[in-house]
């Protein structure tokens, strides 16, 4: 009966192991949005340049390298810094509306606050968080820390669960340079000058 009981209990652990799977992701180059597309062009915004993209001090180094709450998964950033990842989007943005010029005398920074991601049974959650630094002429004309977040129904099944965790998690880069397209605070500091 107690070896009926532990071969029942292995044979749920091997199931669970292969409902879940483990899975190593990086993360793709950014493309442009449309929405953050008609967002710049419809701002009226002077052309910008991206300055330094870093993890904010104080963070642990791992969050700008990794995410847990995959269920043994992971996702990594297209070249191994989640605050890169955030630049490279903003830029991927900035360019696609004729807005970036390296020769520009404004600049934007950002420090990477949070990045989290759970594939939790039941409900998934993800969240990304970072401070912009808009400086024109080196003072500085913006400082404002945003966060976008995510919830979702999230499968028993890590082989359904783990790929809509990771997609809802890689989303929250776009909609967190959206967010700060459209912060109204944002658009002045980069307002066209007269």
């Amino acid at each position: 009966m107690k070896l009926l009981k532990t071969c029942g209990w292995l044979l749920l652990a091997f199931t669970l192991q292969s409902l879940t799977g483990c899975v190593s992701v990086k993360m793709s180059e950014p493309t442009p949005s449309m929405a953050n597309l008609e967002k710049l062009r419809a701002a009226n915004l002077a052309p910008v340049k991206a300055g330094s993209f870093i993890l904010a001090p104080g963070k642990n180094a791992a969050l700008d390298r990794g995410v847990s709450g995959l269920r043994g998964s992971s996702v990594t950033p297209a070249n191994g810094s989640f605050a890169q990842q955030l630049r490279s989007e903003l830029v991927t943005e900035l360019k696609a509306a004729g807005l970036y010029d390296e020769a520009a005398d404004v600049v934007i920074k950002g420090e990477l606050t949070n990045s989290q991601v759970d594939a939790a049974i039941g409900t998934g959650t993800a969240k990304l968080s970072a401070r912009f630094i808009i400086q024109r002429a080196e003072k500085t004309v913006y400082d404002k820390e945003l966060s976008v977040n995510s919830s979702w129904e999230s499968s028993f099944v890590g082989a359904i669960a783990i790929p809509e965790a990771i997609n809802q998690y890689t989303a929250l880069y776009k909609q967190l340079i959206g967010k700060l397209f459209d912060d109204r605070e944002f658009k002045s500091a980069l307002a066209r000058q007269k």
